[in-house]
């Protein structure tokens, strides 16, 4: 039975907000001066400073637009790069990062204008000297995700460590360099795509949540990089706010808040929007009882001073990871026939809250809603919720469609993280994951619709011994996940249409037009537009690698689209060339877990799951995973399985054809399997935990794709093998923290481990592959580790990702370009 869904419907209460109520919901302005969006150009990452990712261009609209050619591609961005970073374009110049570098092109022809490389690497001093600034501590880290901003002649830039450059926008030449951090440049901050220029104030956030540090926004002057102003998302002691801390210890001095989506500007109000996302420790409700403000919550600032007009919190005491990333916008309604000054920002489980963004107070009726309830968490007894509206994310009622693995019971959004043994939470729930954020919304005063994508996904909510480990671990069989391109209506809060789409790593920013259409890029490499009203894809682009959101701009009386593509921007315009589409990529046979084939001789029955961040290497002893969790050995091999943990486990087969028997803590049984075959086994007591064992023939294991390479000599093969091993290590270590234990991928940072992994690396050769490891990894100083270390992490993926190799793997740059991957026939 689903306990948690029958206690959401039983408990369901309704409590009108204290935040106000409008009695109507509001409609479009009519009469919207599309000159106001951006029209010629598109110089920041959501168009401009109202974020709608409107554009006032119409030559290519829905009756023309099935006429689109390619305008040009631009040559390959280096060092083996890929990017899936926004453009922008201004003044005839397209600017786009990839790895260490931001590029310039000309925007007609898509030739490279100029370059910049960030001071990443091991030989990178970290200090440099800057005319304005004297000498400044630089970060070492790569350009971040959310792509440059444009202003007053100068192109900036947020480097991962947190620190912004700028740089002339005709040349490329560094003019300033400021970290608005409290610590030093590289311990955890990230400026992400918090970005924002408006009238010669470059407005920038510090996104440190994971890191268990307050947000902040920083107000710099945009010619000099001088600090203007500063404001904590987490108030200090004496400031409003500060009470809904608890006062037994100074958790709010890490209390998370970090701002990661691009702040909107209203210069008629003199404000500056910003959304605080999830508090620190993100799991550790225990240690923050209270409401936690400002995290969860859009806060308006004076543009000049900082100081706080009015804020209005969506997400109280998260732990859910329902605030990270929400996506802000503003645009023009009308209220009981009056045009309002309205703002909105969509939460992490698809509901959009609309507000008046003079006063804050909500556009449409808002209701308190009981959810799930966990006394380890301290949760928050109720949320708001839109009263009318829906969700673009797959209802808890929808999921109740579904089949759920064996062993697990179905959640509802906002299930709070069950703290591990020997606590009593149960430990085998899974919900809907808050997936809506991380992507910003467009809309258009056309149609009055919102557009916005999100993921619709079950997870399993848990939390570590450790409260400030923060990572998605375990093993989920046979888990879909969806999805969903949708347009709401802004007057009534309903869904108009919507549409299952590929889910890629790529973040997919949609672009509305005047031209009556939509566009967007998918996780799958493919471009589309579609009719703004109705959804209908009326033309789409296969360019086989994922990328970047689209773009739009006119030059010379032409307007063009752009995005990032793989290795590539390419460009498209009426008229262009006929578009030669790659071949379809044959999808890899899907697992029946996540995660790479180990060959090992021992099985555990816990993991011991790594966090690398900023405060050290955090940990999470996980009762509940089994070590590793796919396994393969020769047939006729003995395999050991030790209980590691400090439960009872006996290990069983799902069709009961062999067992363990039961194992208390430190017992450990041998097993012999002398038939070839593939097994899914559990545990008896806690049948929720899911490991998979292939037992293969030596010949069948010579031809695996798990084989690391052909080659001539043995020796060769057993280096690969360690190298591979040796890249593991490495990996867990250096990367895993963005790209998952289970190689998943996690946000922005791309999967490495099946079809998204082989889409980009086919017929590529190896040192493409060592050039993009070692260009933007670790994240914080990419450049930073051996060049044997970066060989070991490619032979790791290489390895995970069944790729055939003819020849030893060596460190020599020749033979390394000489080595092409292929993918293997080969199953396991």
């Amino acid at each position: 039975m689903r306990l948690w869904v029958r206690w959401l419907v039983f408990n369901a209460i309704a409590i009108v907000s204290a935040h106000g109520v409008c009695a109507e919901l509001p409609s479009a302005a009519p009469g919207r001066d599309y000159a106001r969006s951006p029209s010629a150009d598109w110089p920041m990452l959501n168009g401009d400073q109202s974020n709608m990712r409107f554009s006032g261009l119409a030559r290519i609209n829905k009756s023309n637009v099935s006429e689109l050619g390619l305008a040009w591609v631009s040559e390959n961005f280096g060092d083996g790069a890929t990017s899936q970073s926004p453009v922008v374009v201004n003044d005839g110049l397209l600017f786009v990062t990839a790895g260490q570098y931001v590029h310039a092109l000309d925007a007609k022809f898509g030739e490279r204008v100029w370059s910049y490389k960030s001071p990443a690497g091991k030989d990178s001093t970290g200090l440099f000297r800057s005319g304005n600034l004297g000498l400044v501590n630089l970060s070492k880290g790569v350009p971040n995700n959310g792509g440059v901003r444009i202003g007053q002649g100068l192109v900036f830039v947020g480097l991962v460590g947190g620190t912004v450059v700028a740089l002339r926008e005709k040349t490329g030449k560094l003019v300033w360099t400021r970290h608005p951090g409290t610590h030093e440049s590289n311990k955890g901050h990230w400026t992400a795509g918090s970005l924002t220029y408006s009238s010669g104030i470059l407005f920038t956030g510090l996104a440190d949540d994971a890191e268990n540090r307050r947000g902040k926004l920083t107000a710099l002057d945009a010619m000099t990089g001088r600090q203007l102003w500063q404001r904590f998302s987490i108030p200090g002691p004496g400031e409003p706010g500060h009470e809904t801390w608890p006062s037994f210890n100074d958790g709010w001095r890490f209390g998370g808040g970090g701002i990661s989506a691009s702040p909107a500007v209203d210069p008629e109000l003199g404000l500056v929007y910003f959304t605080a996302g999830d508090p620190a420790p993100a799991y550790g409700g225990d240690l923050r009882p209270g409401d936690n403000l400002y995290s969860g919550s859009v806060l308006a600032v004076e543009v000049k001073t900082g100081k706080l007009k009015w804020y209005y919190q969506f997400v109280r005491h998260d732990v859910f990871g329902a605030a990270s990333g929400a996506p802000i916008l503003l645009y023009d309604a009308q209220v009981d026939g009056s045009a309002r000054k309205a703002l909105a920002v969509m939460r992490g489980d698809g509901h959009v809250f609309q507000l008046d963004r003079v006063t804050g107070k909500p556009l449409a009726p808002i209701e308190e809603r009981a959810v799930p309830q966990l006394p380890s968490q301290s949760t928050a007894k109720t949320q708001p919720f839109p009263m009318v509206g829906e969700s673009i994310l797959k209802s808890c009622e929808d999921w109740q469609k579904e089949p759920v693995p064996a062993g697990f019971v179905l959640g509802c959004m906002f299930t709070p993280p069950a703290s591990p043994p020997p606590s009593t939470d149960p430990q085998n729930v899974l919900a809907p994951a808050a997936m809506a954020t991380g992507s910003a919304m467009a809309y258009s005063p056309q149609t009055g619709y919102f557009y916005a994508y999100g993921t619709s996904i079950l997870h399993w909510p848990r939390r570590s011994q450790d409260p400030y480990f923060r990572k998605e671990v375990g093993a989920i069989p046979g888990l879909q996940t969806y999805g969903e391109f949708a347009a709401l209506d802004s007057r009534t809060g309903k869904i108009v249409w919507r549409r299952r789409v590929p889910v890629g790593a790529t973040t997919v920013e949609p672009l509305t037009t005047a031209g009556e259409l939509v566009f967007r890029s998918s996780g799958d490499g493919r471009l589309e537009a579609s009719d703004a009203g109705s959804g209908q894809i009326l033309w789409d682009f296969q360019a086989g690698s994922s990328g970047g959101p689209v773009v739009t701009y006119e030059l010379d009386g032409e307007q063009y689209l752009a995005a990032t593509l793989g290795t590539a921007v390419w460009a498209f315009k009426r008229g262009g060339k006929p578009i030669e589409r790659p071949k379809p990529v044959v999808s890899r046979s899907e697992e029946a877990l996540p995660g790479p084939l180990v060959d090992t001789a021992e099985i555990e029955t816990s993991s011991a799951h790594r966090s690398e961040t900023a405060r050290g290497t955090r940990y999470f002893i996980d009762e509940f995973t089994f070590n590793p969790v796919r396994a393969r050995v020769k047939v006729g091999s003995k395999l050991l399985f030790v209980n590691n943990g400090i439960l009872h486990h006996e290990i069983v087969a799902l069709d009961n054809s062999w067992s363990t028997g039961r194992l208390s803590p430190g017992e450990e049984a041998w097993l012999t399997f002398g038939n070839p075959g593939e097994h899914l086994y559990v545990c008896k007591e806690h049948p929720w935990s899911y490991g998979q064992l292939i037992v293969r023939s030596d010949d069948l294991i010579s031809r695996s794709h798990e084989k690391p390479m052909e080659s001539d000599t043995e020796s060769a093969s057993r280096d690969f093998s360690d190298r591979a091993r040796r890249g593991r290590e490495h990996f867990e270590r250096n990367c895993s923290v963005c790209h998952g234990e289970d190689l998943a991928g996690r946000g922005a940072a791309p999967a490495l481990l099946g079809e998204a992994f082989m889409l980009r690396w086919t017929n590529v050769s190896v040192a493409d592959l060592f050039d993009n490891i070692r260009s933007t990894m670790p994240l914080a100083n990419p450049g930073s580790l051996s060049r044997e270390t970066y060989l070991d992490i490619a032979a790791y993926l290489l390895r995970t990702n069944g790729i055939s190799l003819q020849g030893e793997l060596k460190d020599d740059a020749q033979h390394l370009r000489s080595i092409k991957m292929k993918a293997s026939t080969t199953r396991n």
